[in-house]
C-alpha cells in the first residue's frame, strides 16, 4: 500500500515552521512525525502540502493509496486500524479525518460515501505551535519505546553518573566523558555520534539526535529534544529545536521551539512566564492578532533561518518569523515577522539577497547545500509574509 501524509486542517495553526516545512517534517519526541509513520509502516511515505513546497517535498501517488493526516502521531492502535483501511474507508476521530482510502485521480472526496470508523482510543495530536513542546513528553516516551524494542544500548562510561539507567539508551559513537544523567522522571535517549561535554547535566526526558553536541556545563532540564546537528548550551527547559541549530552559549531557553538552521547568541535569554503569572497570548497567523493558548508557560517560538544577536532577550510567548535577524538591547515586540532585522528600536527588511548569502555559508558548515529549492521557498515565504512587515 502507498501512504500520503497530507497538512490537514491545522497547517496554518502552526506556523511559521510549517512555511517551510509540510506538518510531516515537525519533530517532536526524538523522531519527525514522518519518521514515526514510517517506522510504524515499515516503507516510506510522501506528502500533499502547499504546491510551492511540492519540489522539495514531492507526492508519489500509486492507483491505491491510504491519505493520513500529519497532525496525528501514531500508536500501534492508530497503525493498526490505518493498515487495515479498505475502499470507501475512512477513519475519524471526532470531526476529524484521520486517514482514508484514495484511488489514483480522485480530487474531491465525499465522505458522506464512505464507511466511518471511530478512533476510540488515545493518540497524541500536534494542531498548535505551543504542542509541540507541551506534548514533547509524552511524545519522548512513546518514541524511546518504539525505536529502543528488543535493542541492547552501548554501555554507560564508567565517568558517567547516571541514574535509573535502564531509562537510559545510548547509540553507537555518542561520546559521554564526564556528564550526569538523570532518567528518574523520564527516559534518555542519546543518539549516534553526539557528544555531551564534561559538566552537563541532563534530566529525562531528554532526546539529543544524532550528531548534536550538549555544551561544557549545561543544565538541561526534562521534556527537551535536542534535534541532529544541533549544538546546545546554558540552561534549557522543555524545548524542542528542530535541527541544525545553535545554542551553544550561556542563557536560558524556556517553552520553546526552534525551527532548523537558527542561532541564539551567547546569553540570549527568553522569558517564559509573565510577571503576573497570567494566561500567554501568541501571534495566531490565521486571525492575525493575538490569540489566548491556555498555557501559563510559554517562551520562544522561533521559524527556520532567524538568529539573534548576543544579550538579545525575547518576552513572554514571542513568535518570530523565518529568516529574521534580531539584536540590540530592550525587548522586541511580541511577534517578529519573517524577514525582518532589528530589534527593539524597530525593524526594516531583510531582503533576500542578503538572507541567500547567509543561508549558503551556514549550510555549507555542516556540509549542507542551499539549493535552488531552498530559495525558491524562501522567495515564496517573503511574498507572503510582505503583508506583516513595516519598514
Amino acid at each position: 500500500m502507498n501512504y500520503i501524509l497530507f497538512d490537514g486542517p491545522y497547517r496554518n495553526n502552526l506556523l511559521p515552521f510549517t512555511y517551510t516545512r509540510p506538518v510531516a517534517d515537525i519533530r517532536i519526541g526524538i523522531l519527525t512525525i514522518r519518521e514515526k509513520w514510517e517506522t510504524y509502516l515499515d516503507t516510506t511515505t510522501t506528502t500533499i502540502t502547499e504546491d510551492y513546497l511540492s519540489d522539495k517535498f514531492p507526492m508519489v501517488e500509486m492507483e491505491t493509496n491510504i491519505m493520513i493526516n500529519a497532525s496525528y502521531l501514531p500508536n500501534l492502535e492508530l497503525v493498526e486500524m490505518v493498515k487495515g483501511l479498505k475502499e470507501n474507508q475512512a477513519i475519524f476521530k471526532g470531526e476529524d479525518v484521520i486517514a482514508f482510502y484514495a484511488k489514483e485521480g480522485e480530487e474531491a472526496i465525499n465522505f458522506d460515501t464512505y464507511q466511518a470508523l471511530e478512533f476510540e482510543d488515545d493518540c497524541l495530536k500536534i494542531e498548535n505551535t505551543w504542542d509541540i513542546f507541551s506534548k514533547n513528553s509524552e511524545a519522548i516516551q512513546e518514541d524511546f519505546n518504539l525505536i529502543t524494542k528488543d535493542r541492547t544500548s552501548q554501555p554507560i562510561p564508567e565517568t558517567t553518573v547516571a541514574f535509573h539507567s535502564e531509562n537510559i539508551f545510548i547509540e553507537p559513537g555518542a561520546k559521554l566523558p564526564l556528564c550526569s544523567l538523570n532518567a528518574e522522571k523520564g527516559p534518555i535517549y542519546i543518539g549516534k555520534n553526539t557528544e555531551i561535554m564534561e559538566g552537563a547535566m541532563i534530566r529525562g526526558p531528554f532526546a539529543l539526535c544524532e550528531n548534536a553536541i550538549v555544551k561544557m556545563g549545561a543544565k538541561i532540564y526534562g521534556s527537551t529534544t535536542i534535534g541532529p546537528h544541533s549544538k546546545i548550551g546554558g540552561e534549557v527547559d522543555n524545548a524542542v529545536i528542530f535541527g541544525y541549530s545553535s545554542k551553544g552559549h550561556d542563557g536560558f531557553l524556556g517553552n520553546s521551539v526552534l525551527g532548523e538552521w537558527c542561532n541564539l547568541g551567547a546569553d540570549t535569554n527568553t522569558s517564559n512566564l509573565k510577571n503576573n503569572y497570567a494566561e500567554v497570548r501568541l501571534w495566531d497567523y490565521q486571525t492575525e492578532s493575538f490569540m489566548k493558548t491556555g498555557k501559563q508557560f510559554c517562551g520562544l517560538l522561533m521559524g527556520d533561518h532567524s538568529k539573534a544577536g548576543i544579550n538579545t532577550m525575547f518576552n513572554t510567548g514571542t513568535v518570530v518569523g523565518v529568516s529574521a535577524n534580531v539584536f540590540g538591547s530592550g525587548f522586541p515586540r511580541n511577534f517578529i515577522p519573517s524577514f525582518s532585522w532589528g530589534g527593539s528600536a524597530g525593524f526594516t527588511t531583510y531582503l533576500t539577497k542578503k538572507v541567500f548569502e547567509v543561508a549558503k555559508v551556514v549550510m555549507a558548515r555542516r556540509n549542507e547545500e542551499f539549493t535552488e529549492q531552498d530559495k525558491q521557498i524562501l522567495e515564496h515565504v517573503f511574498q507572503e509574509t510582505k503583508k506583516y512587515r513595516r519598514d
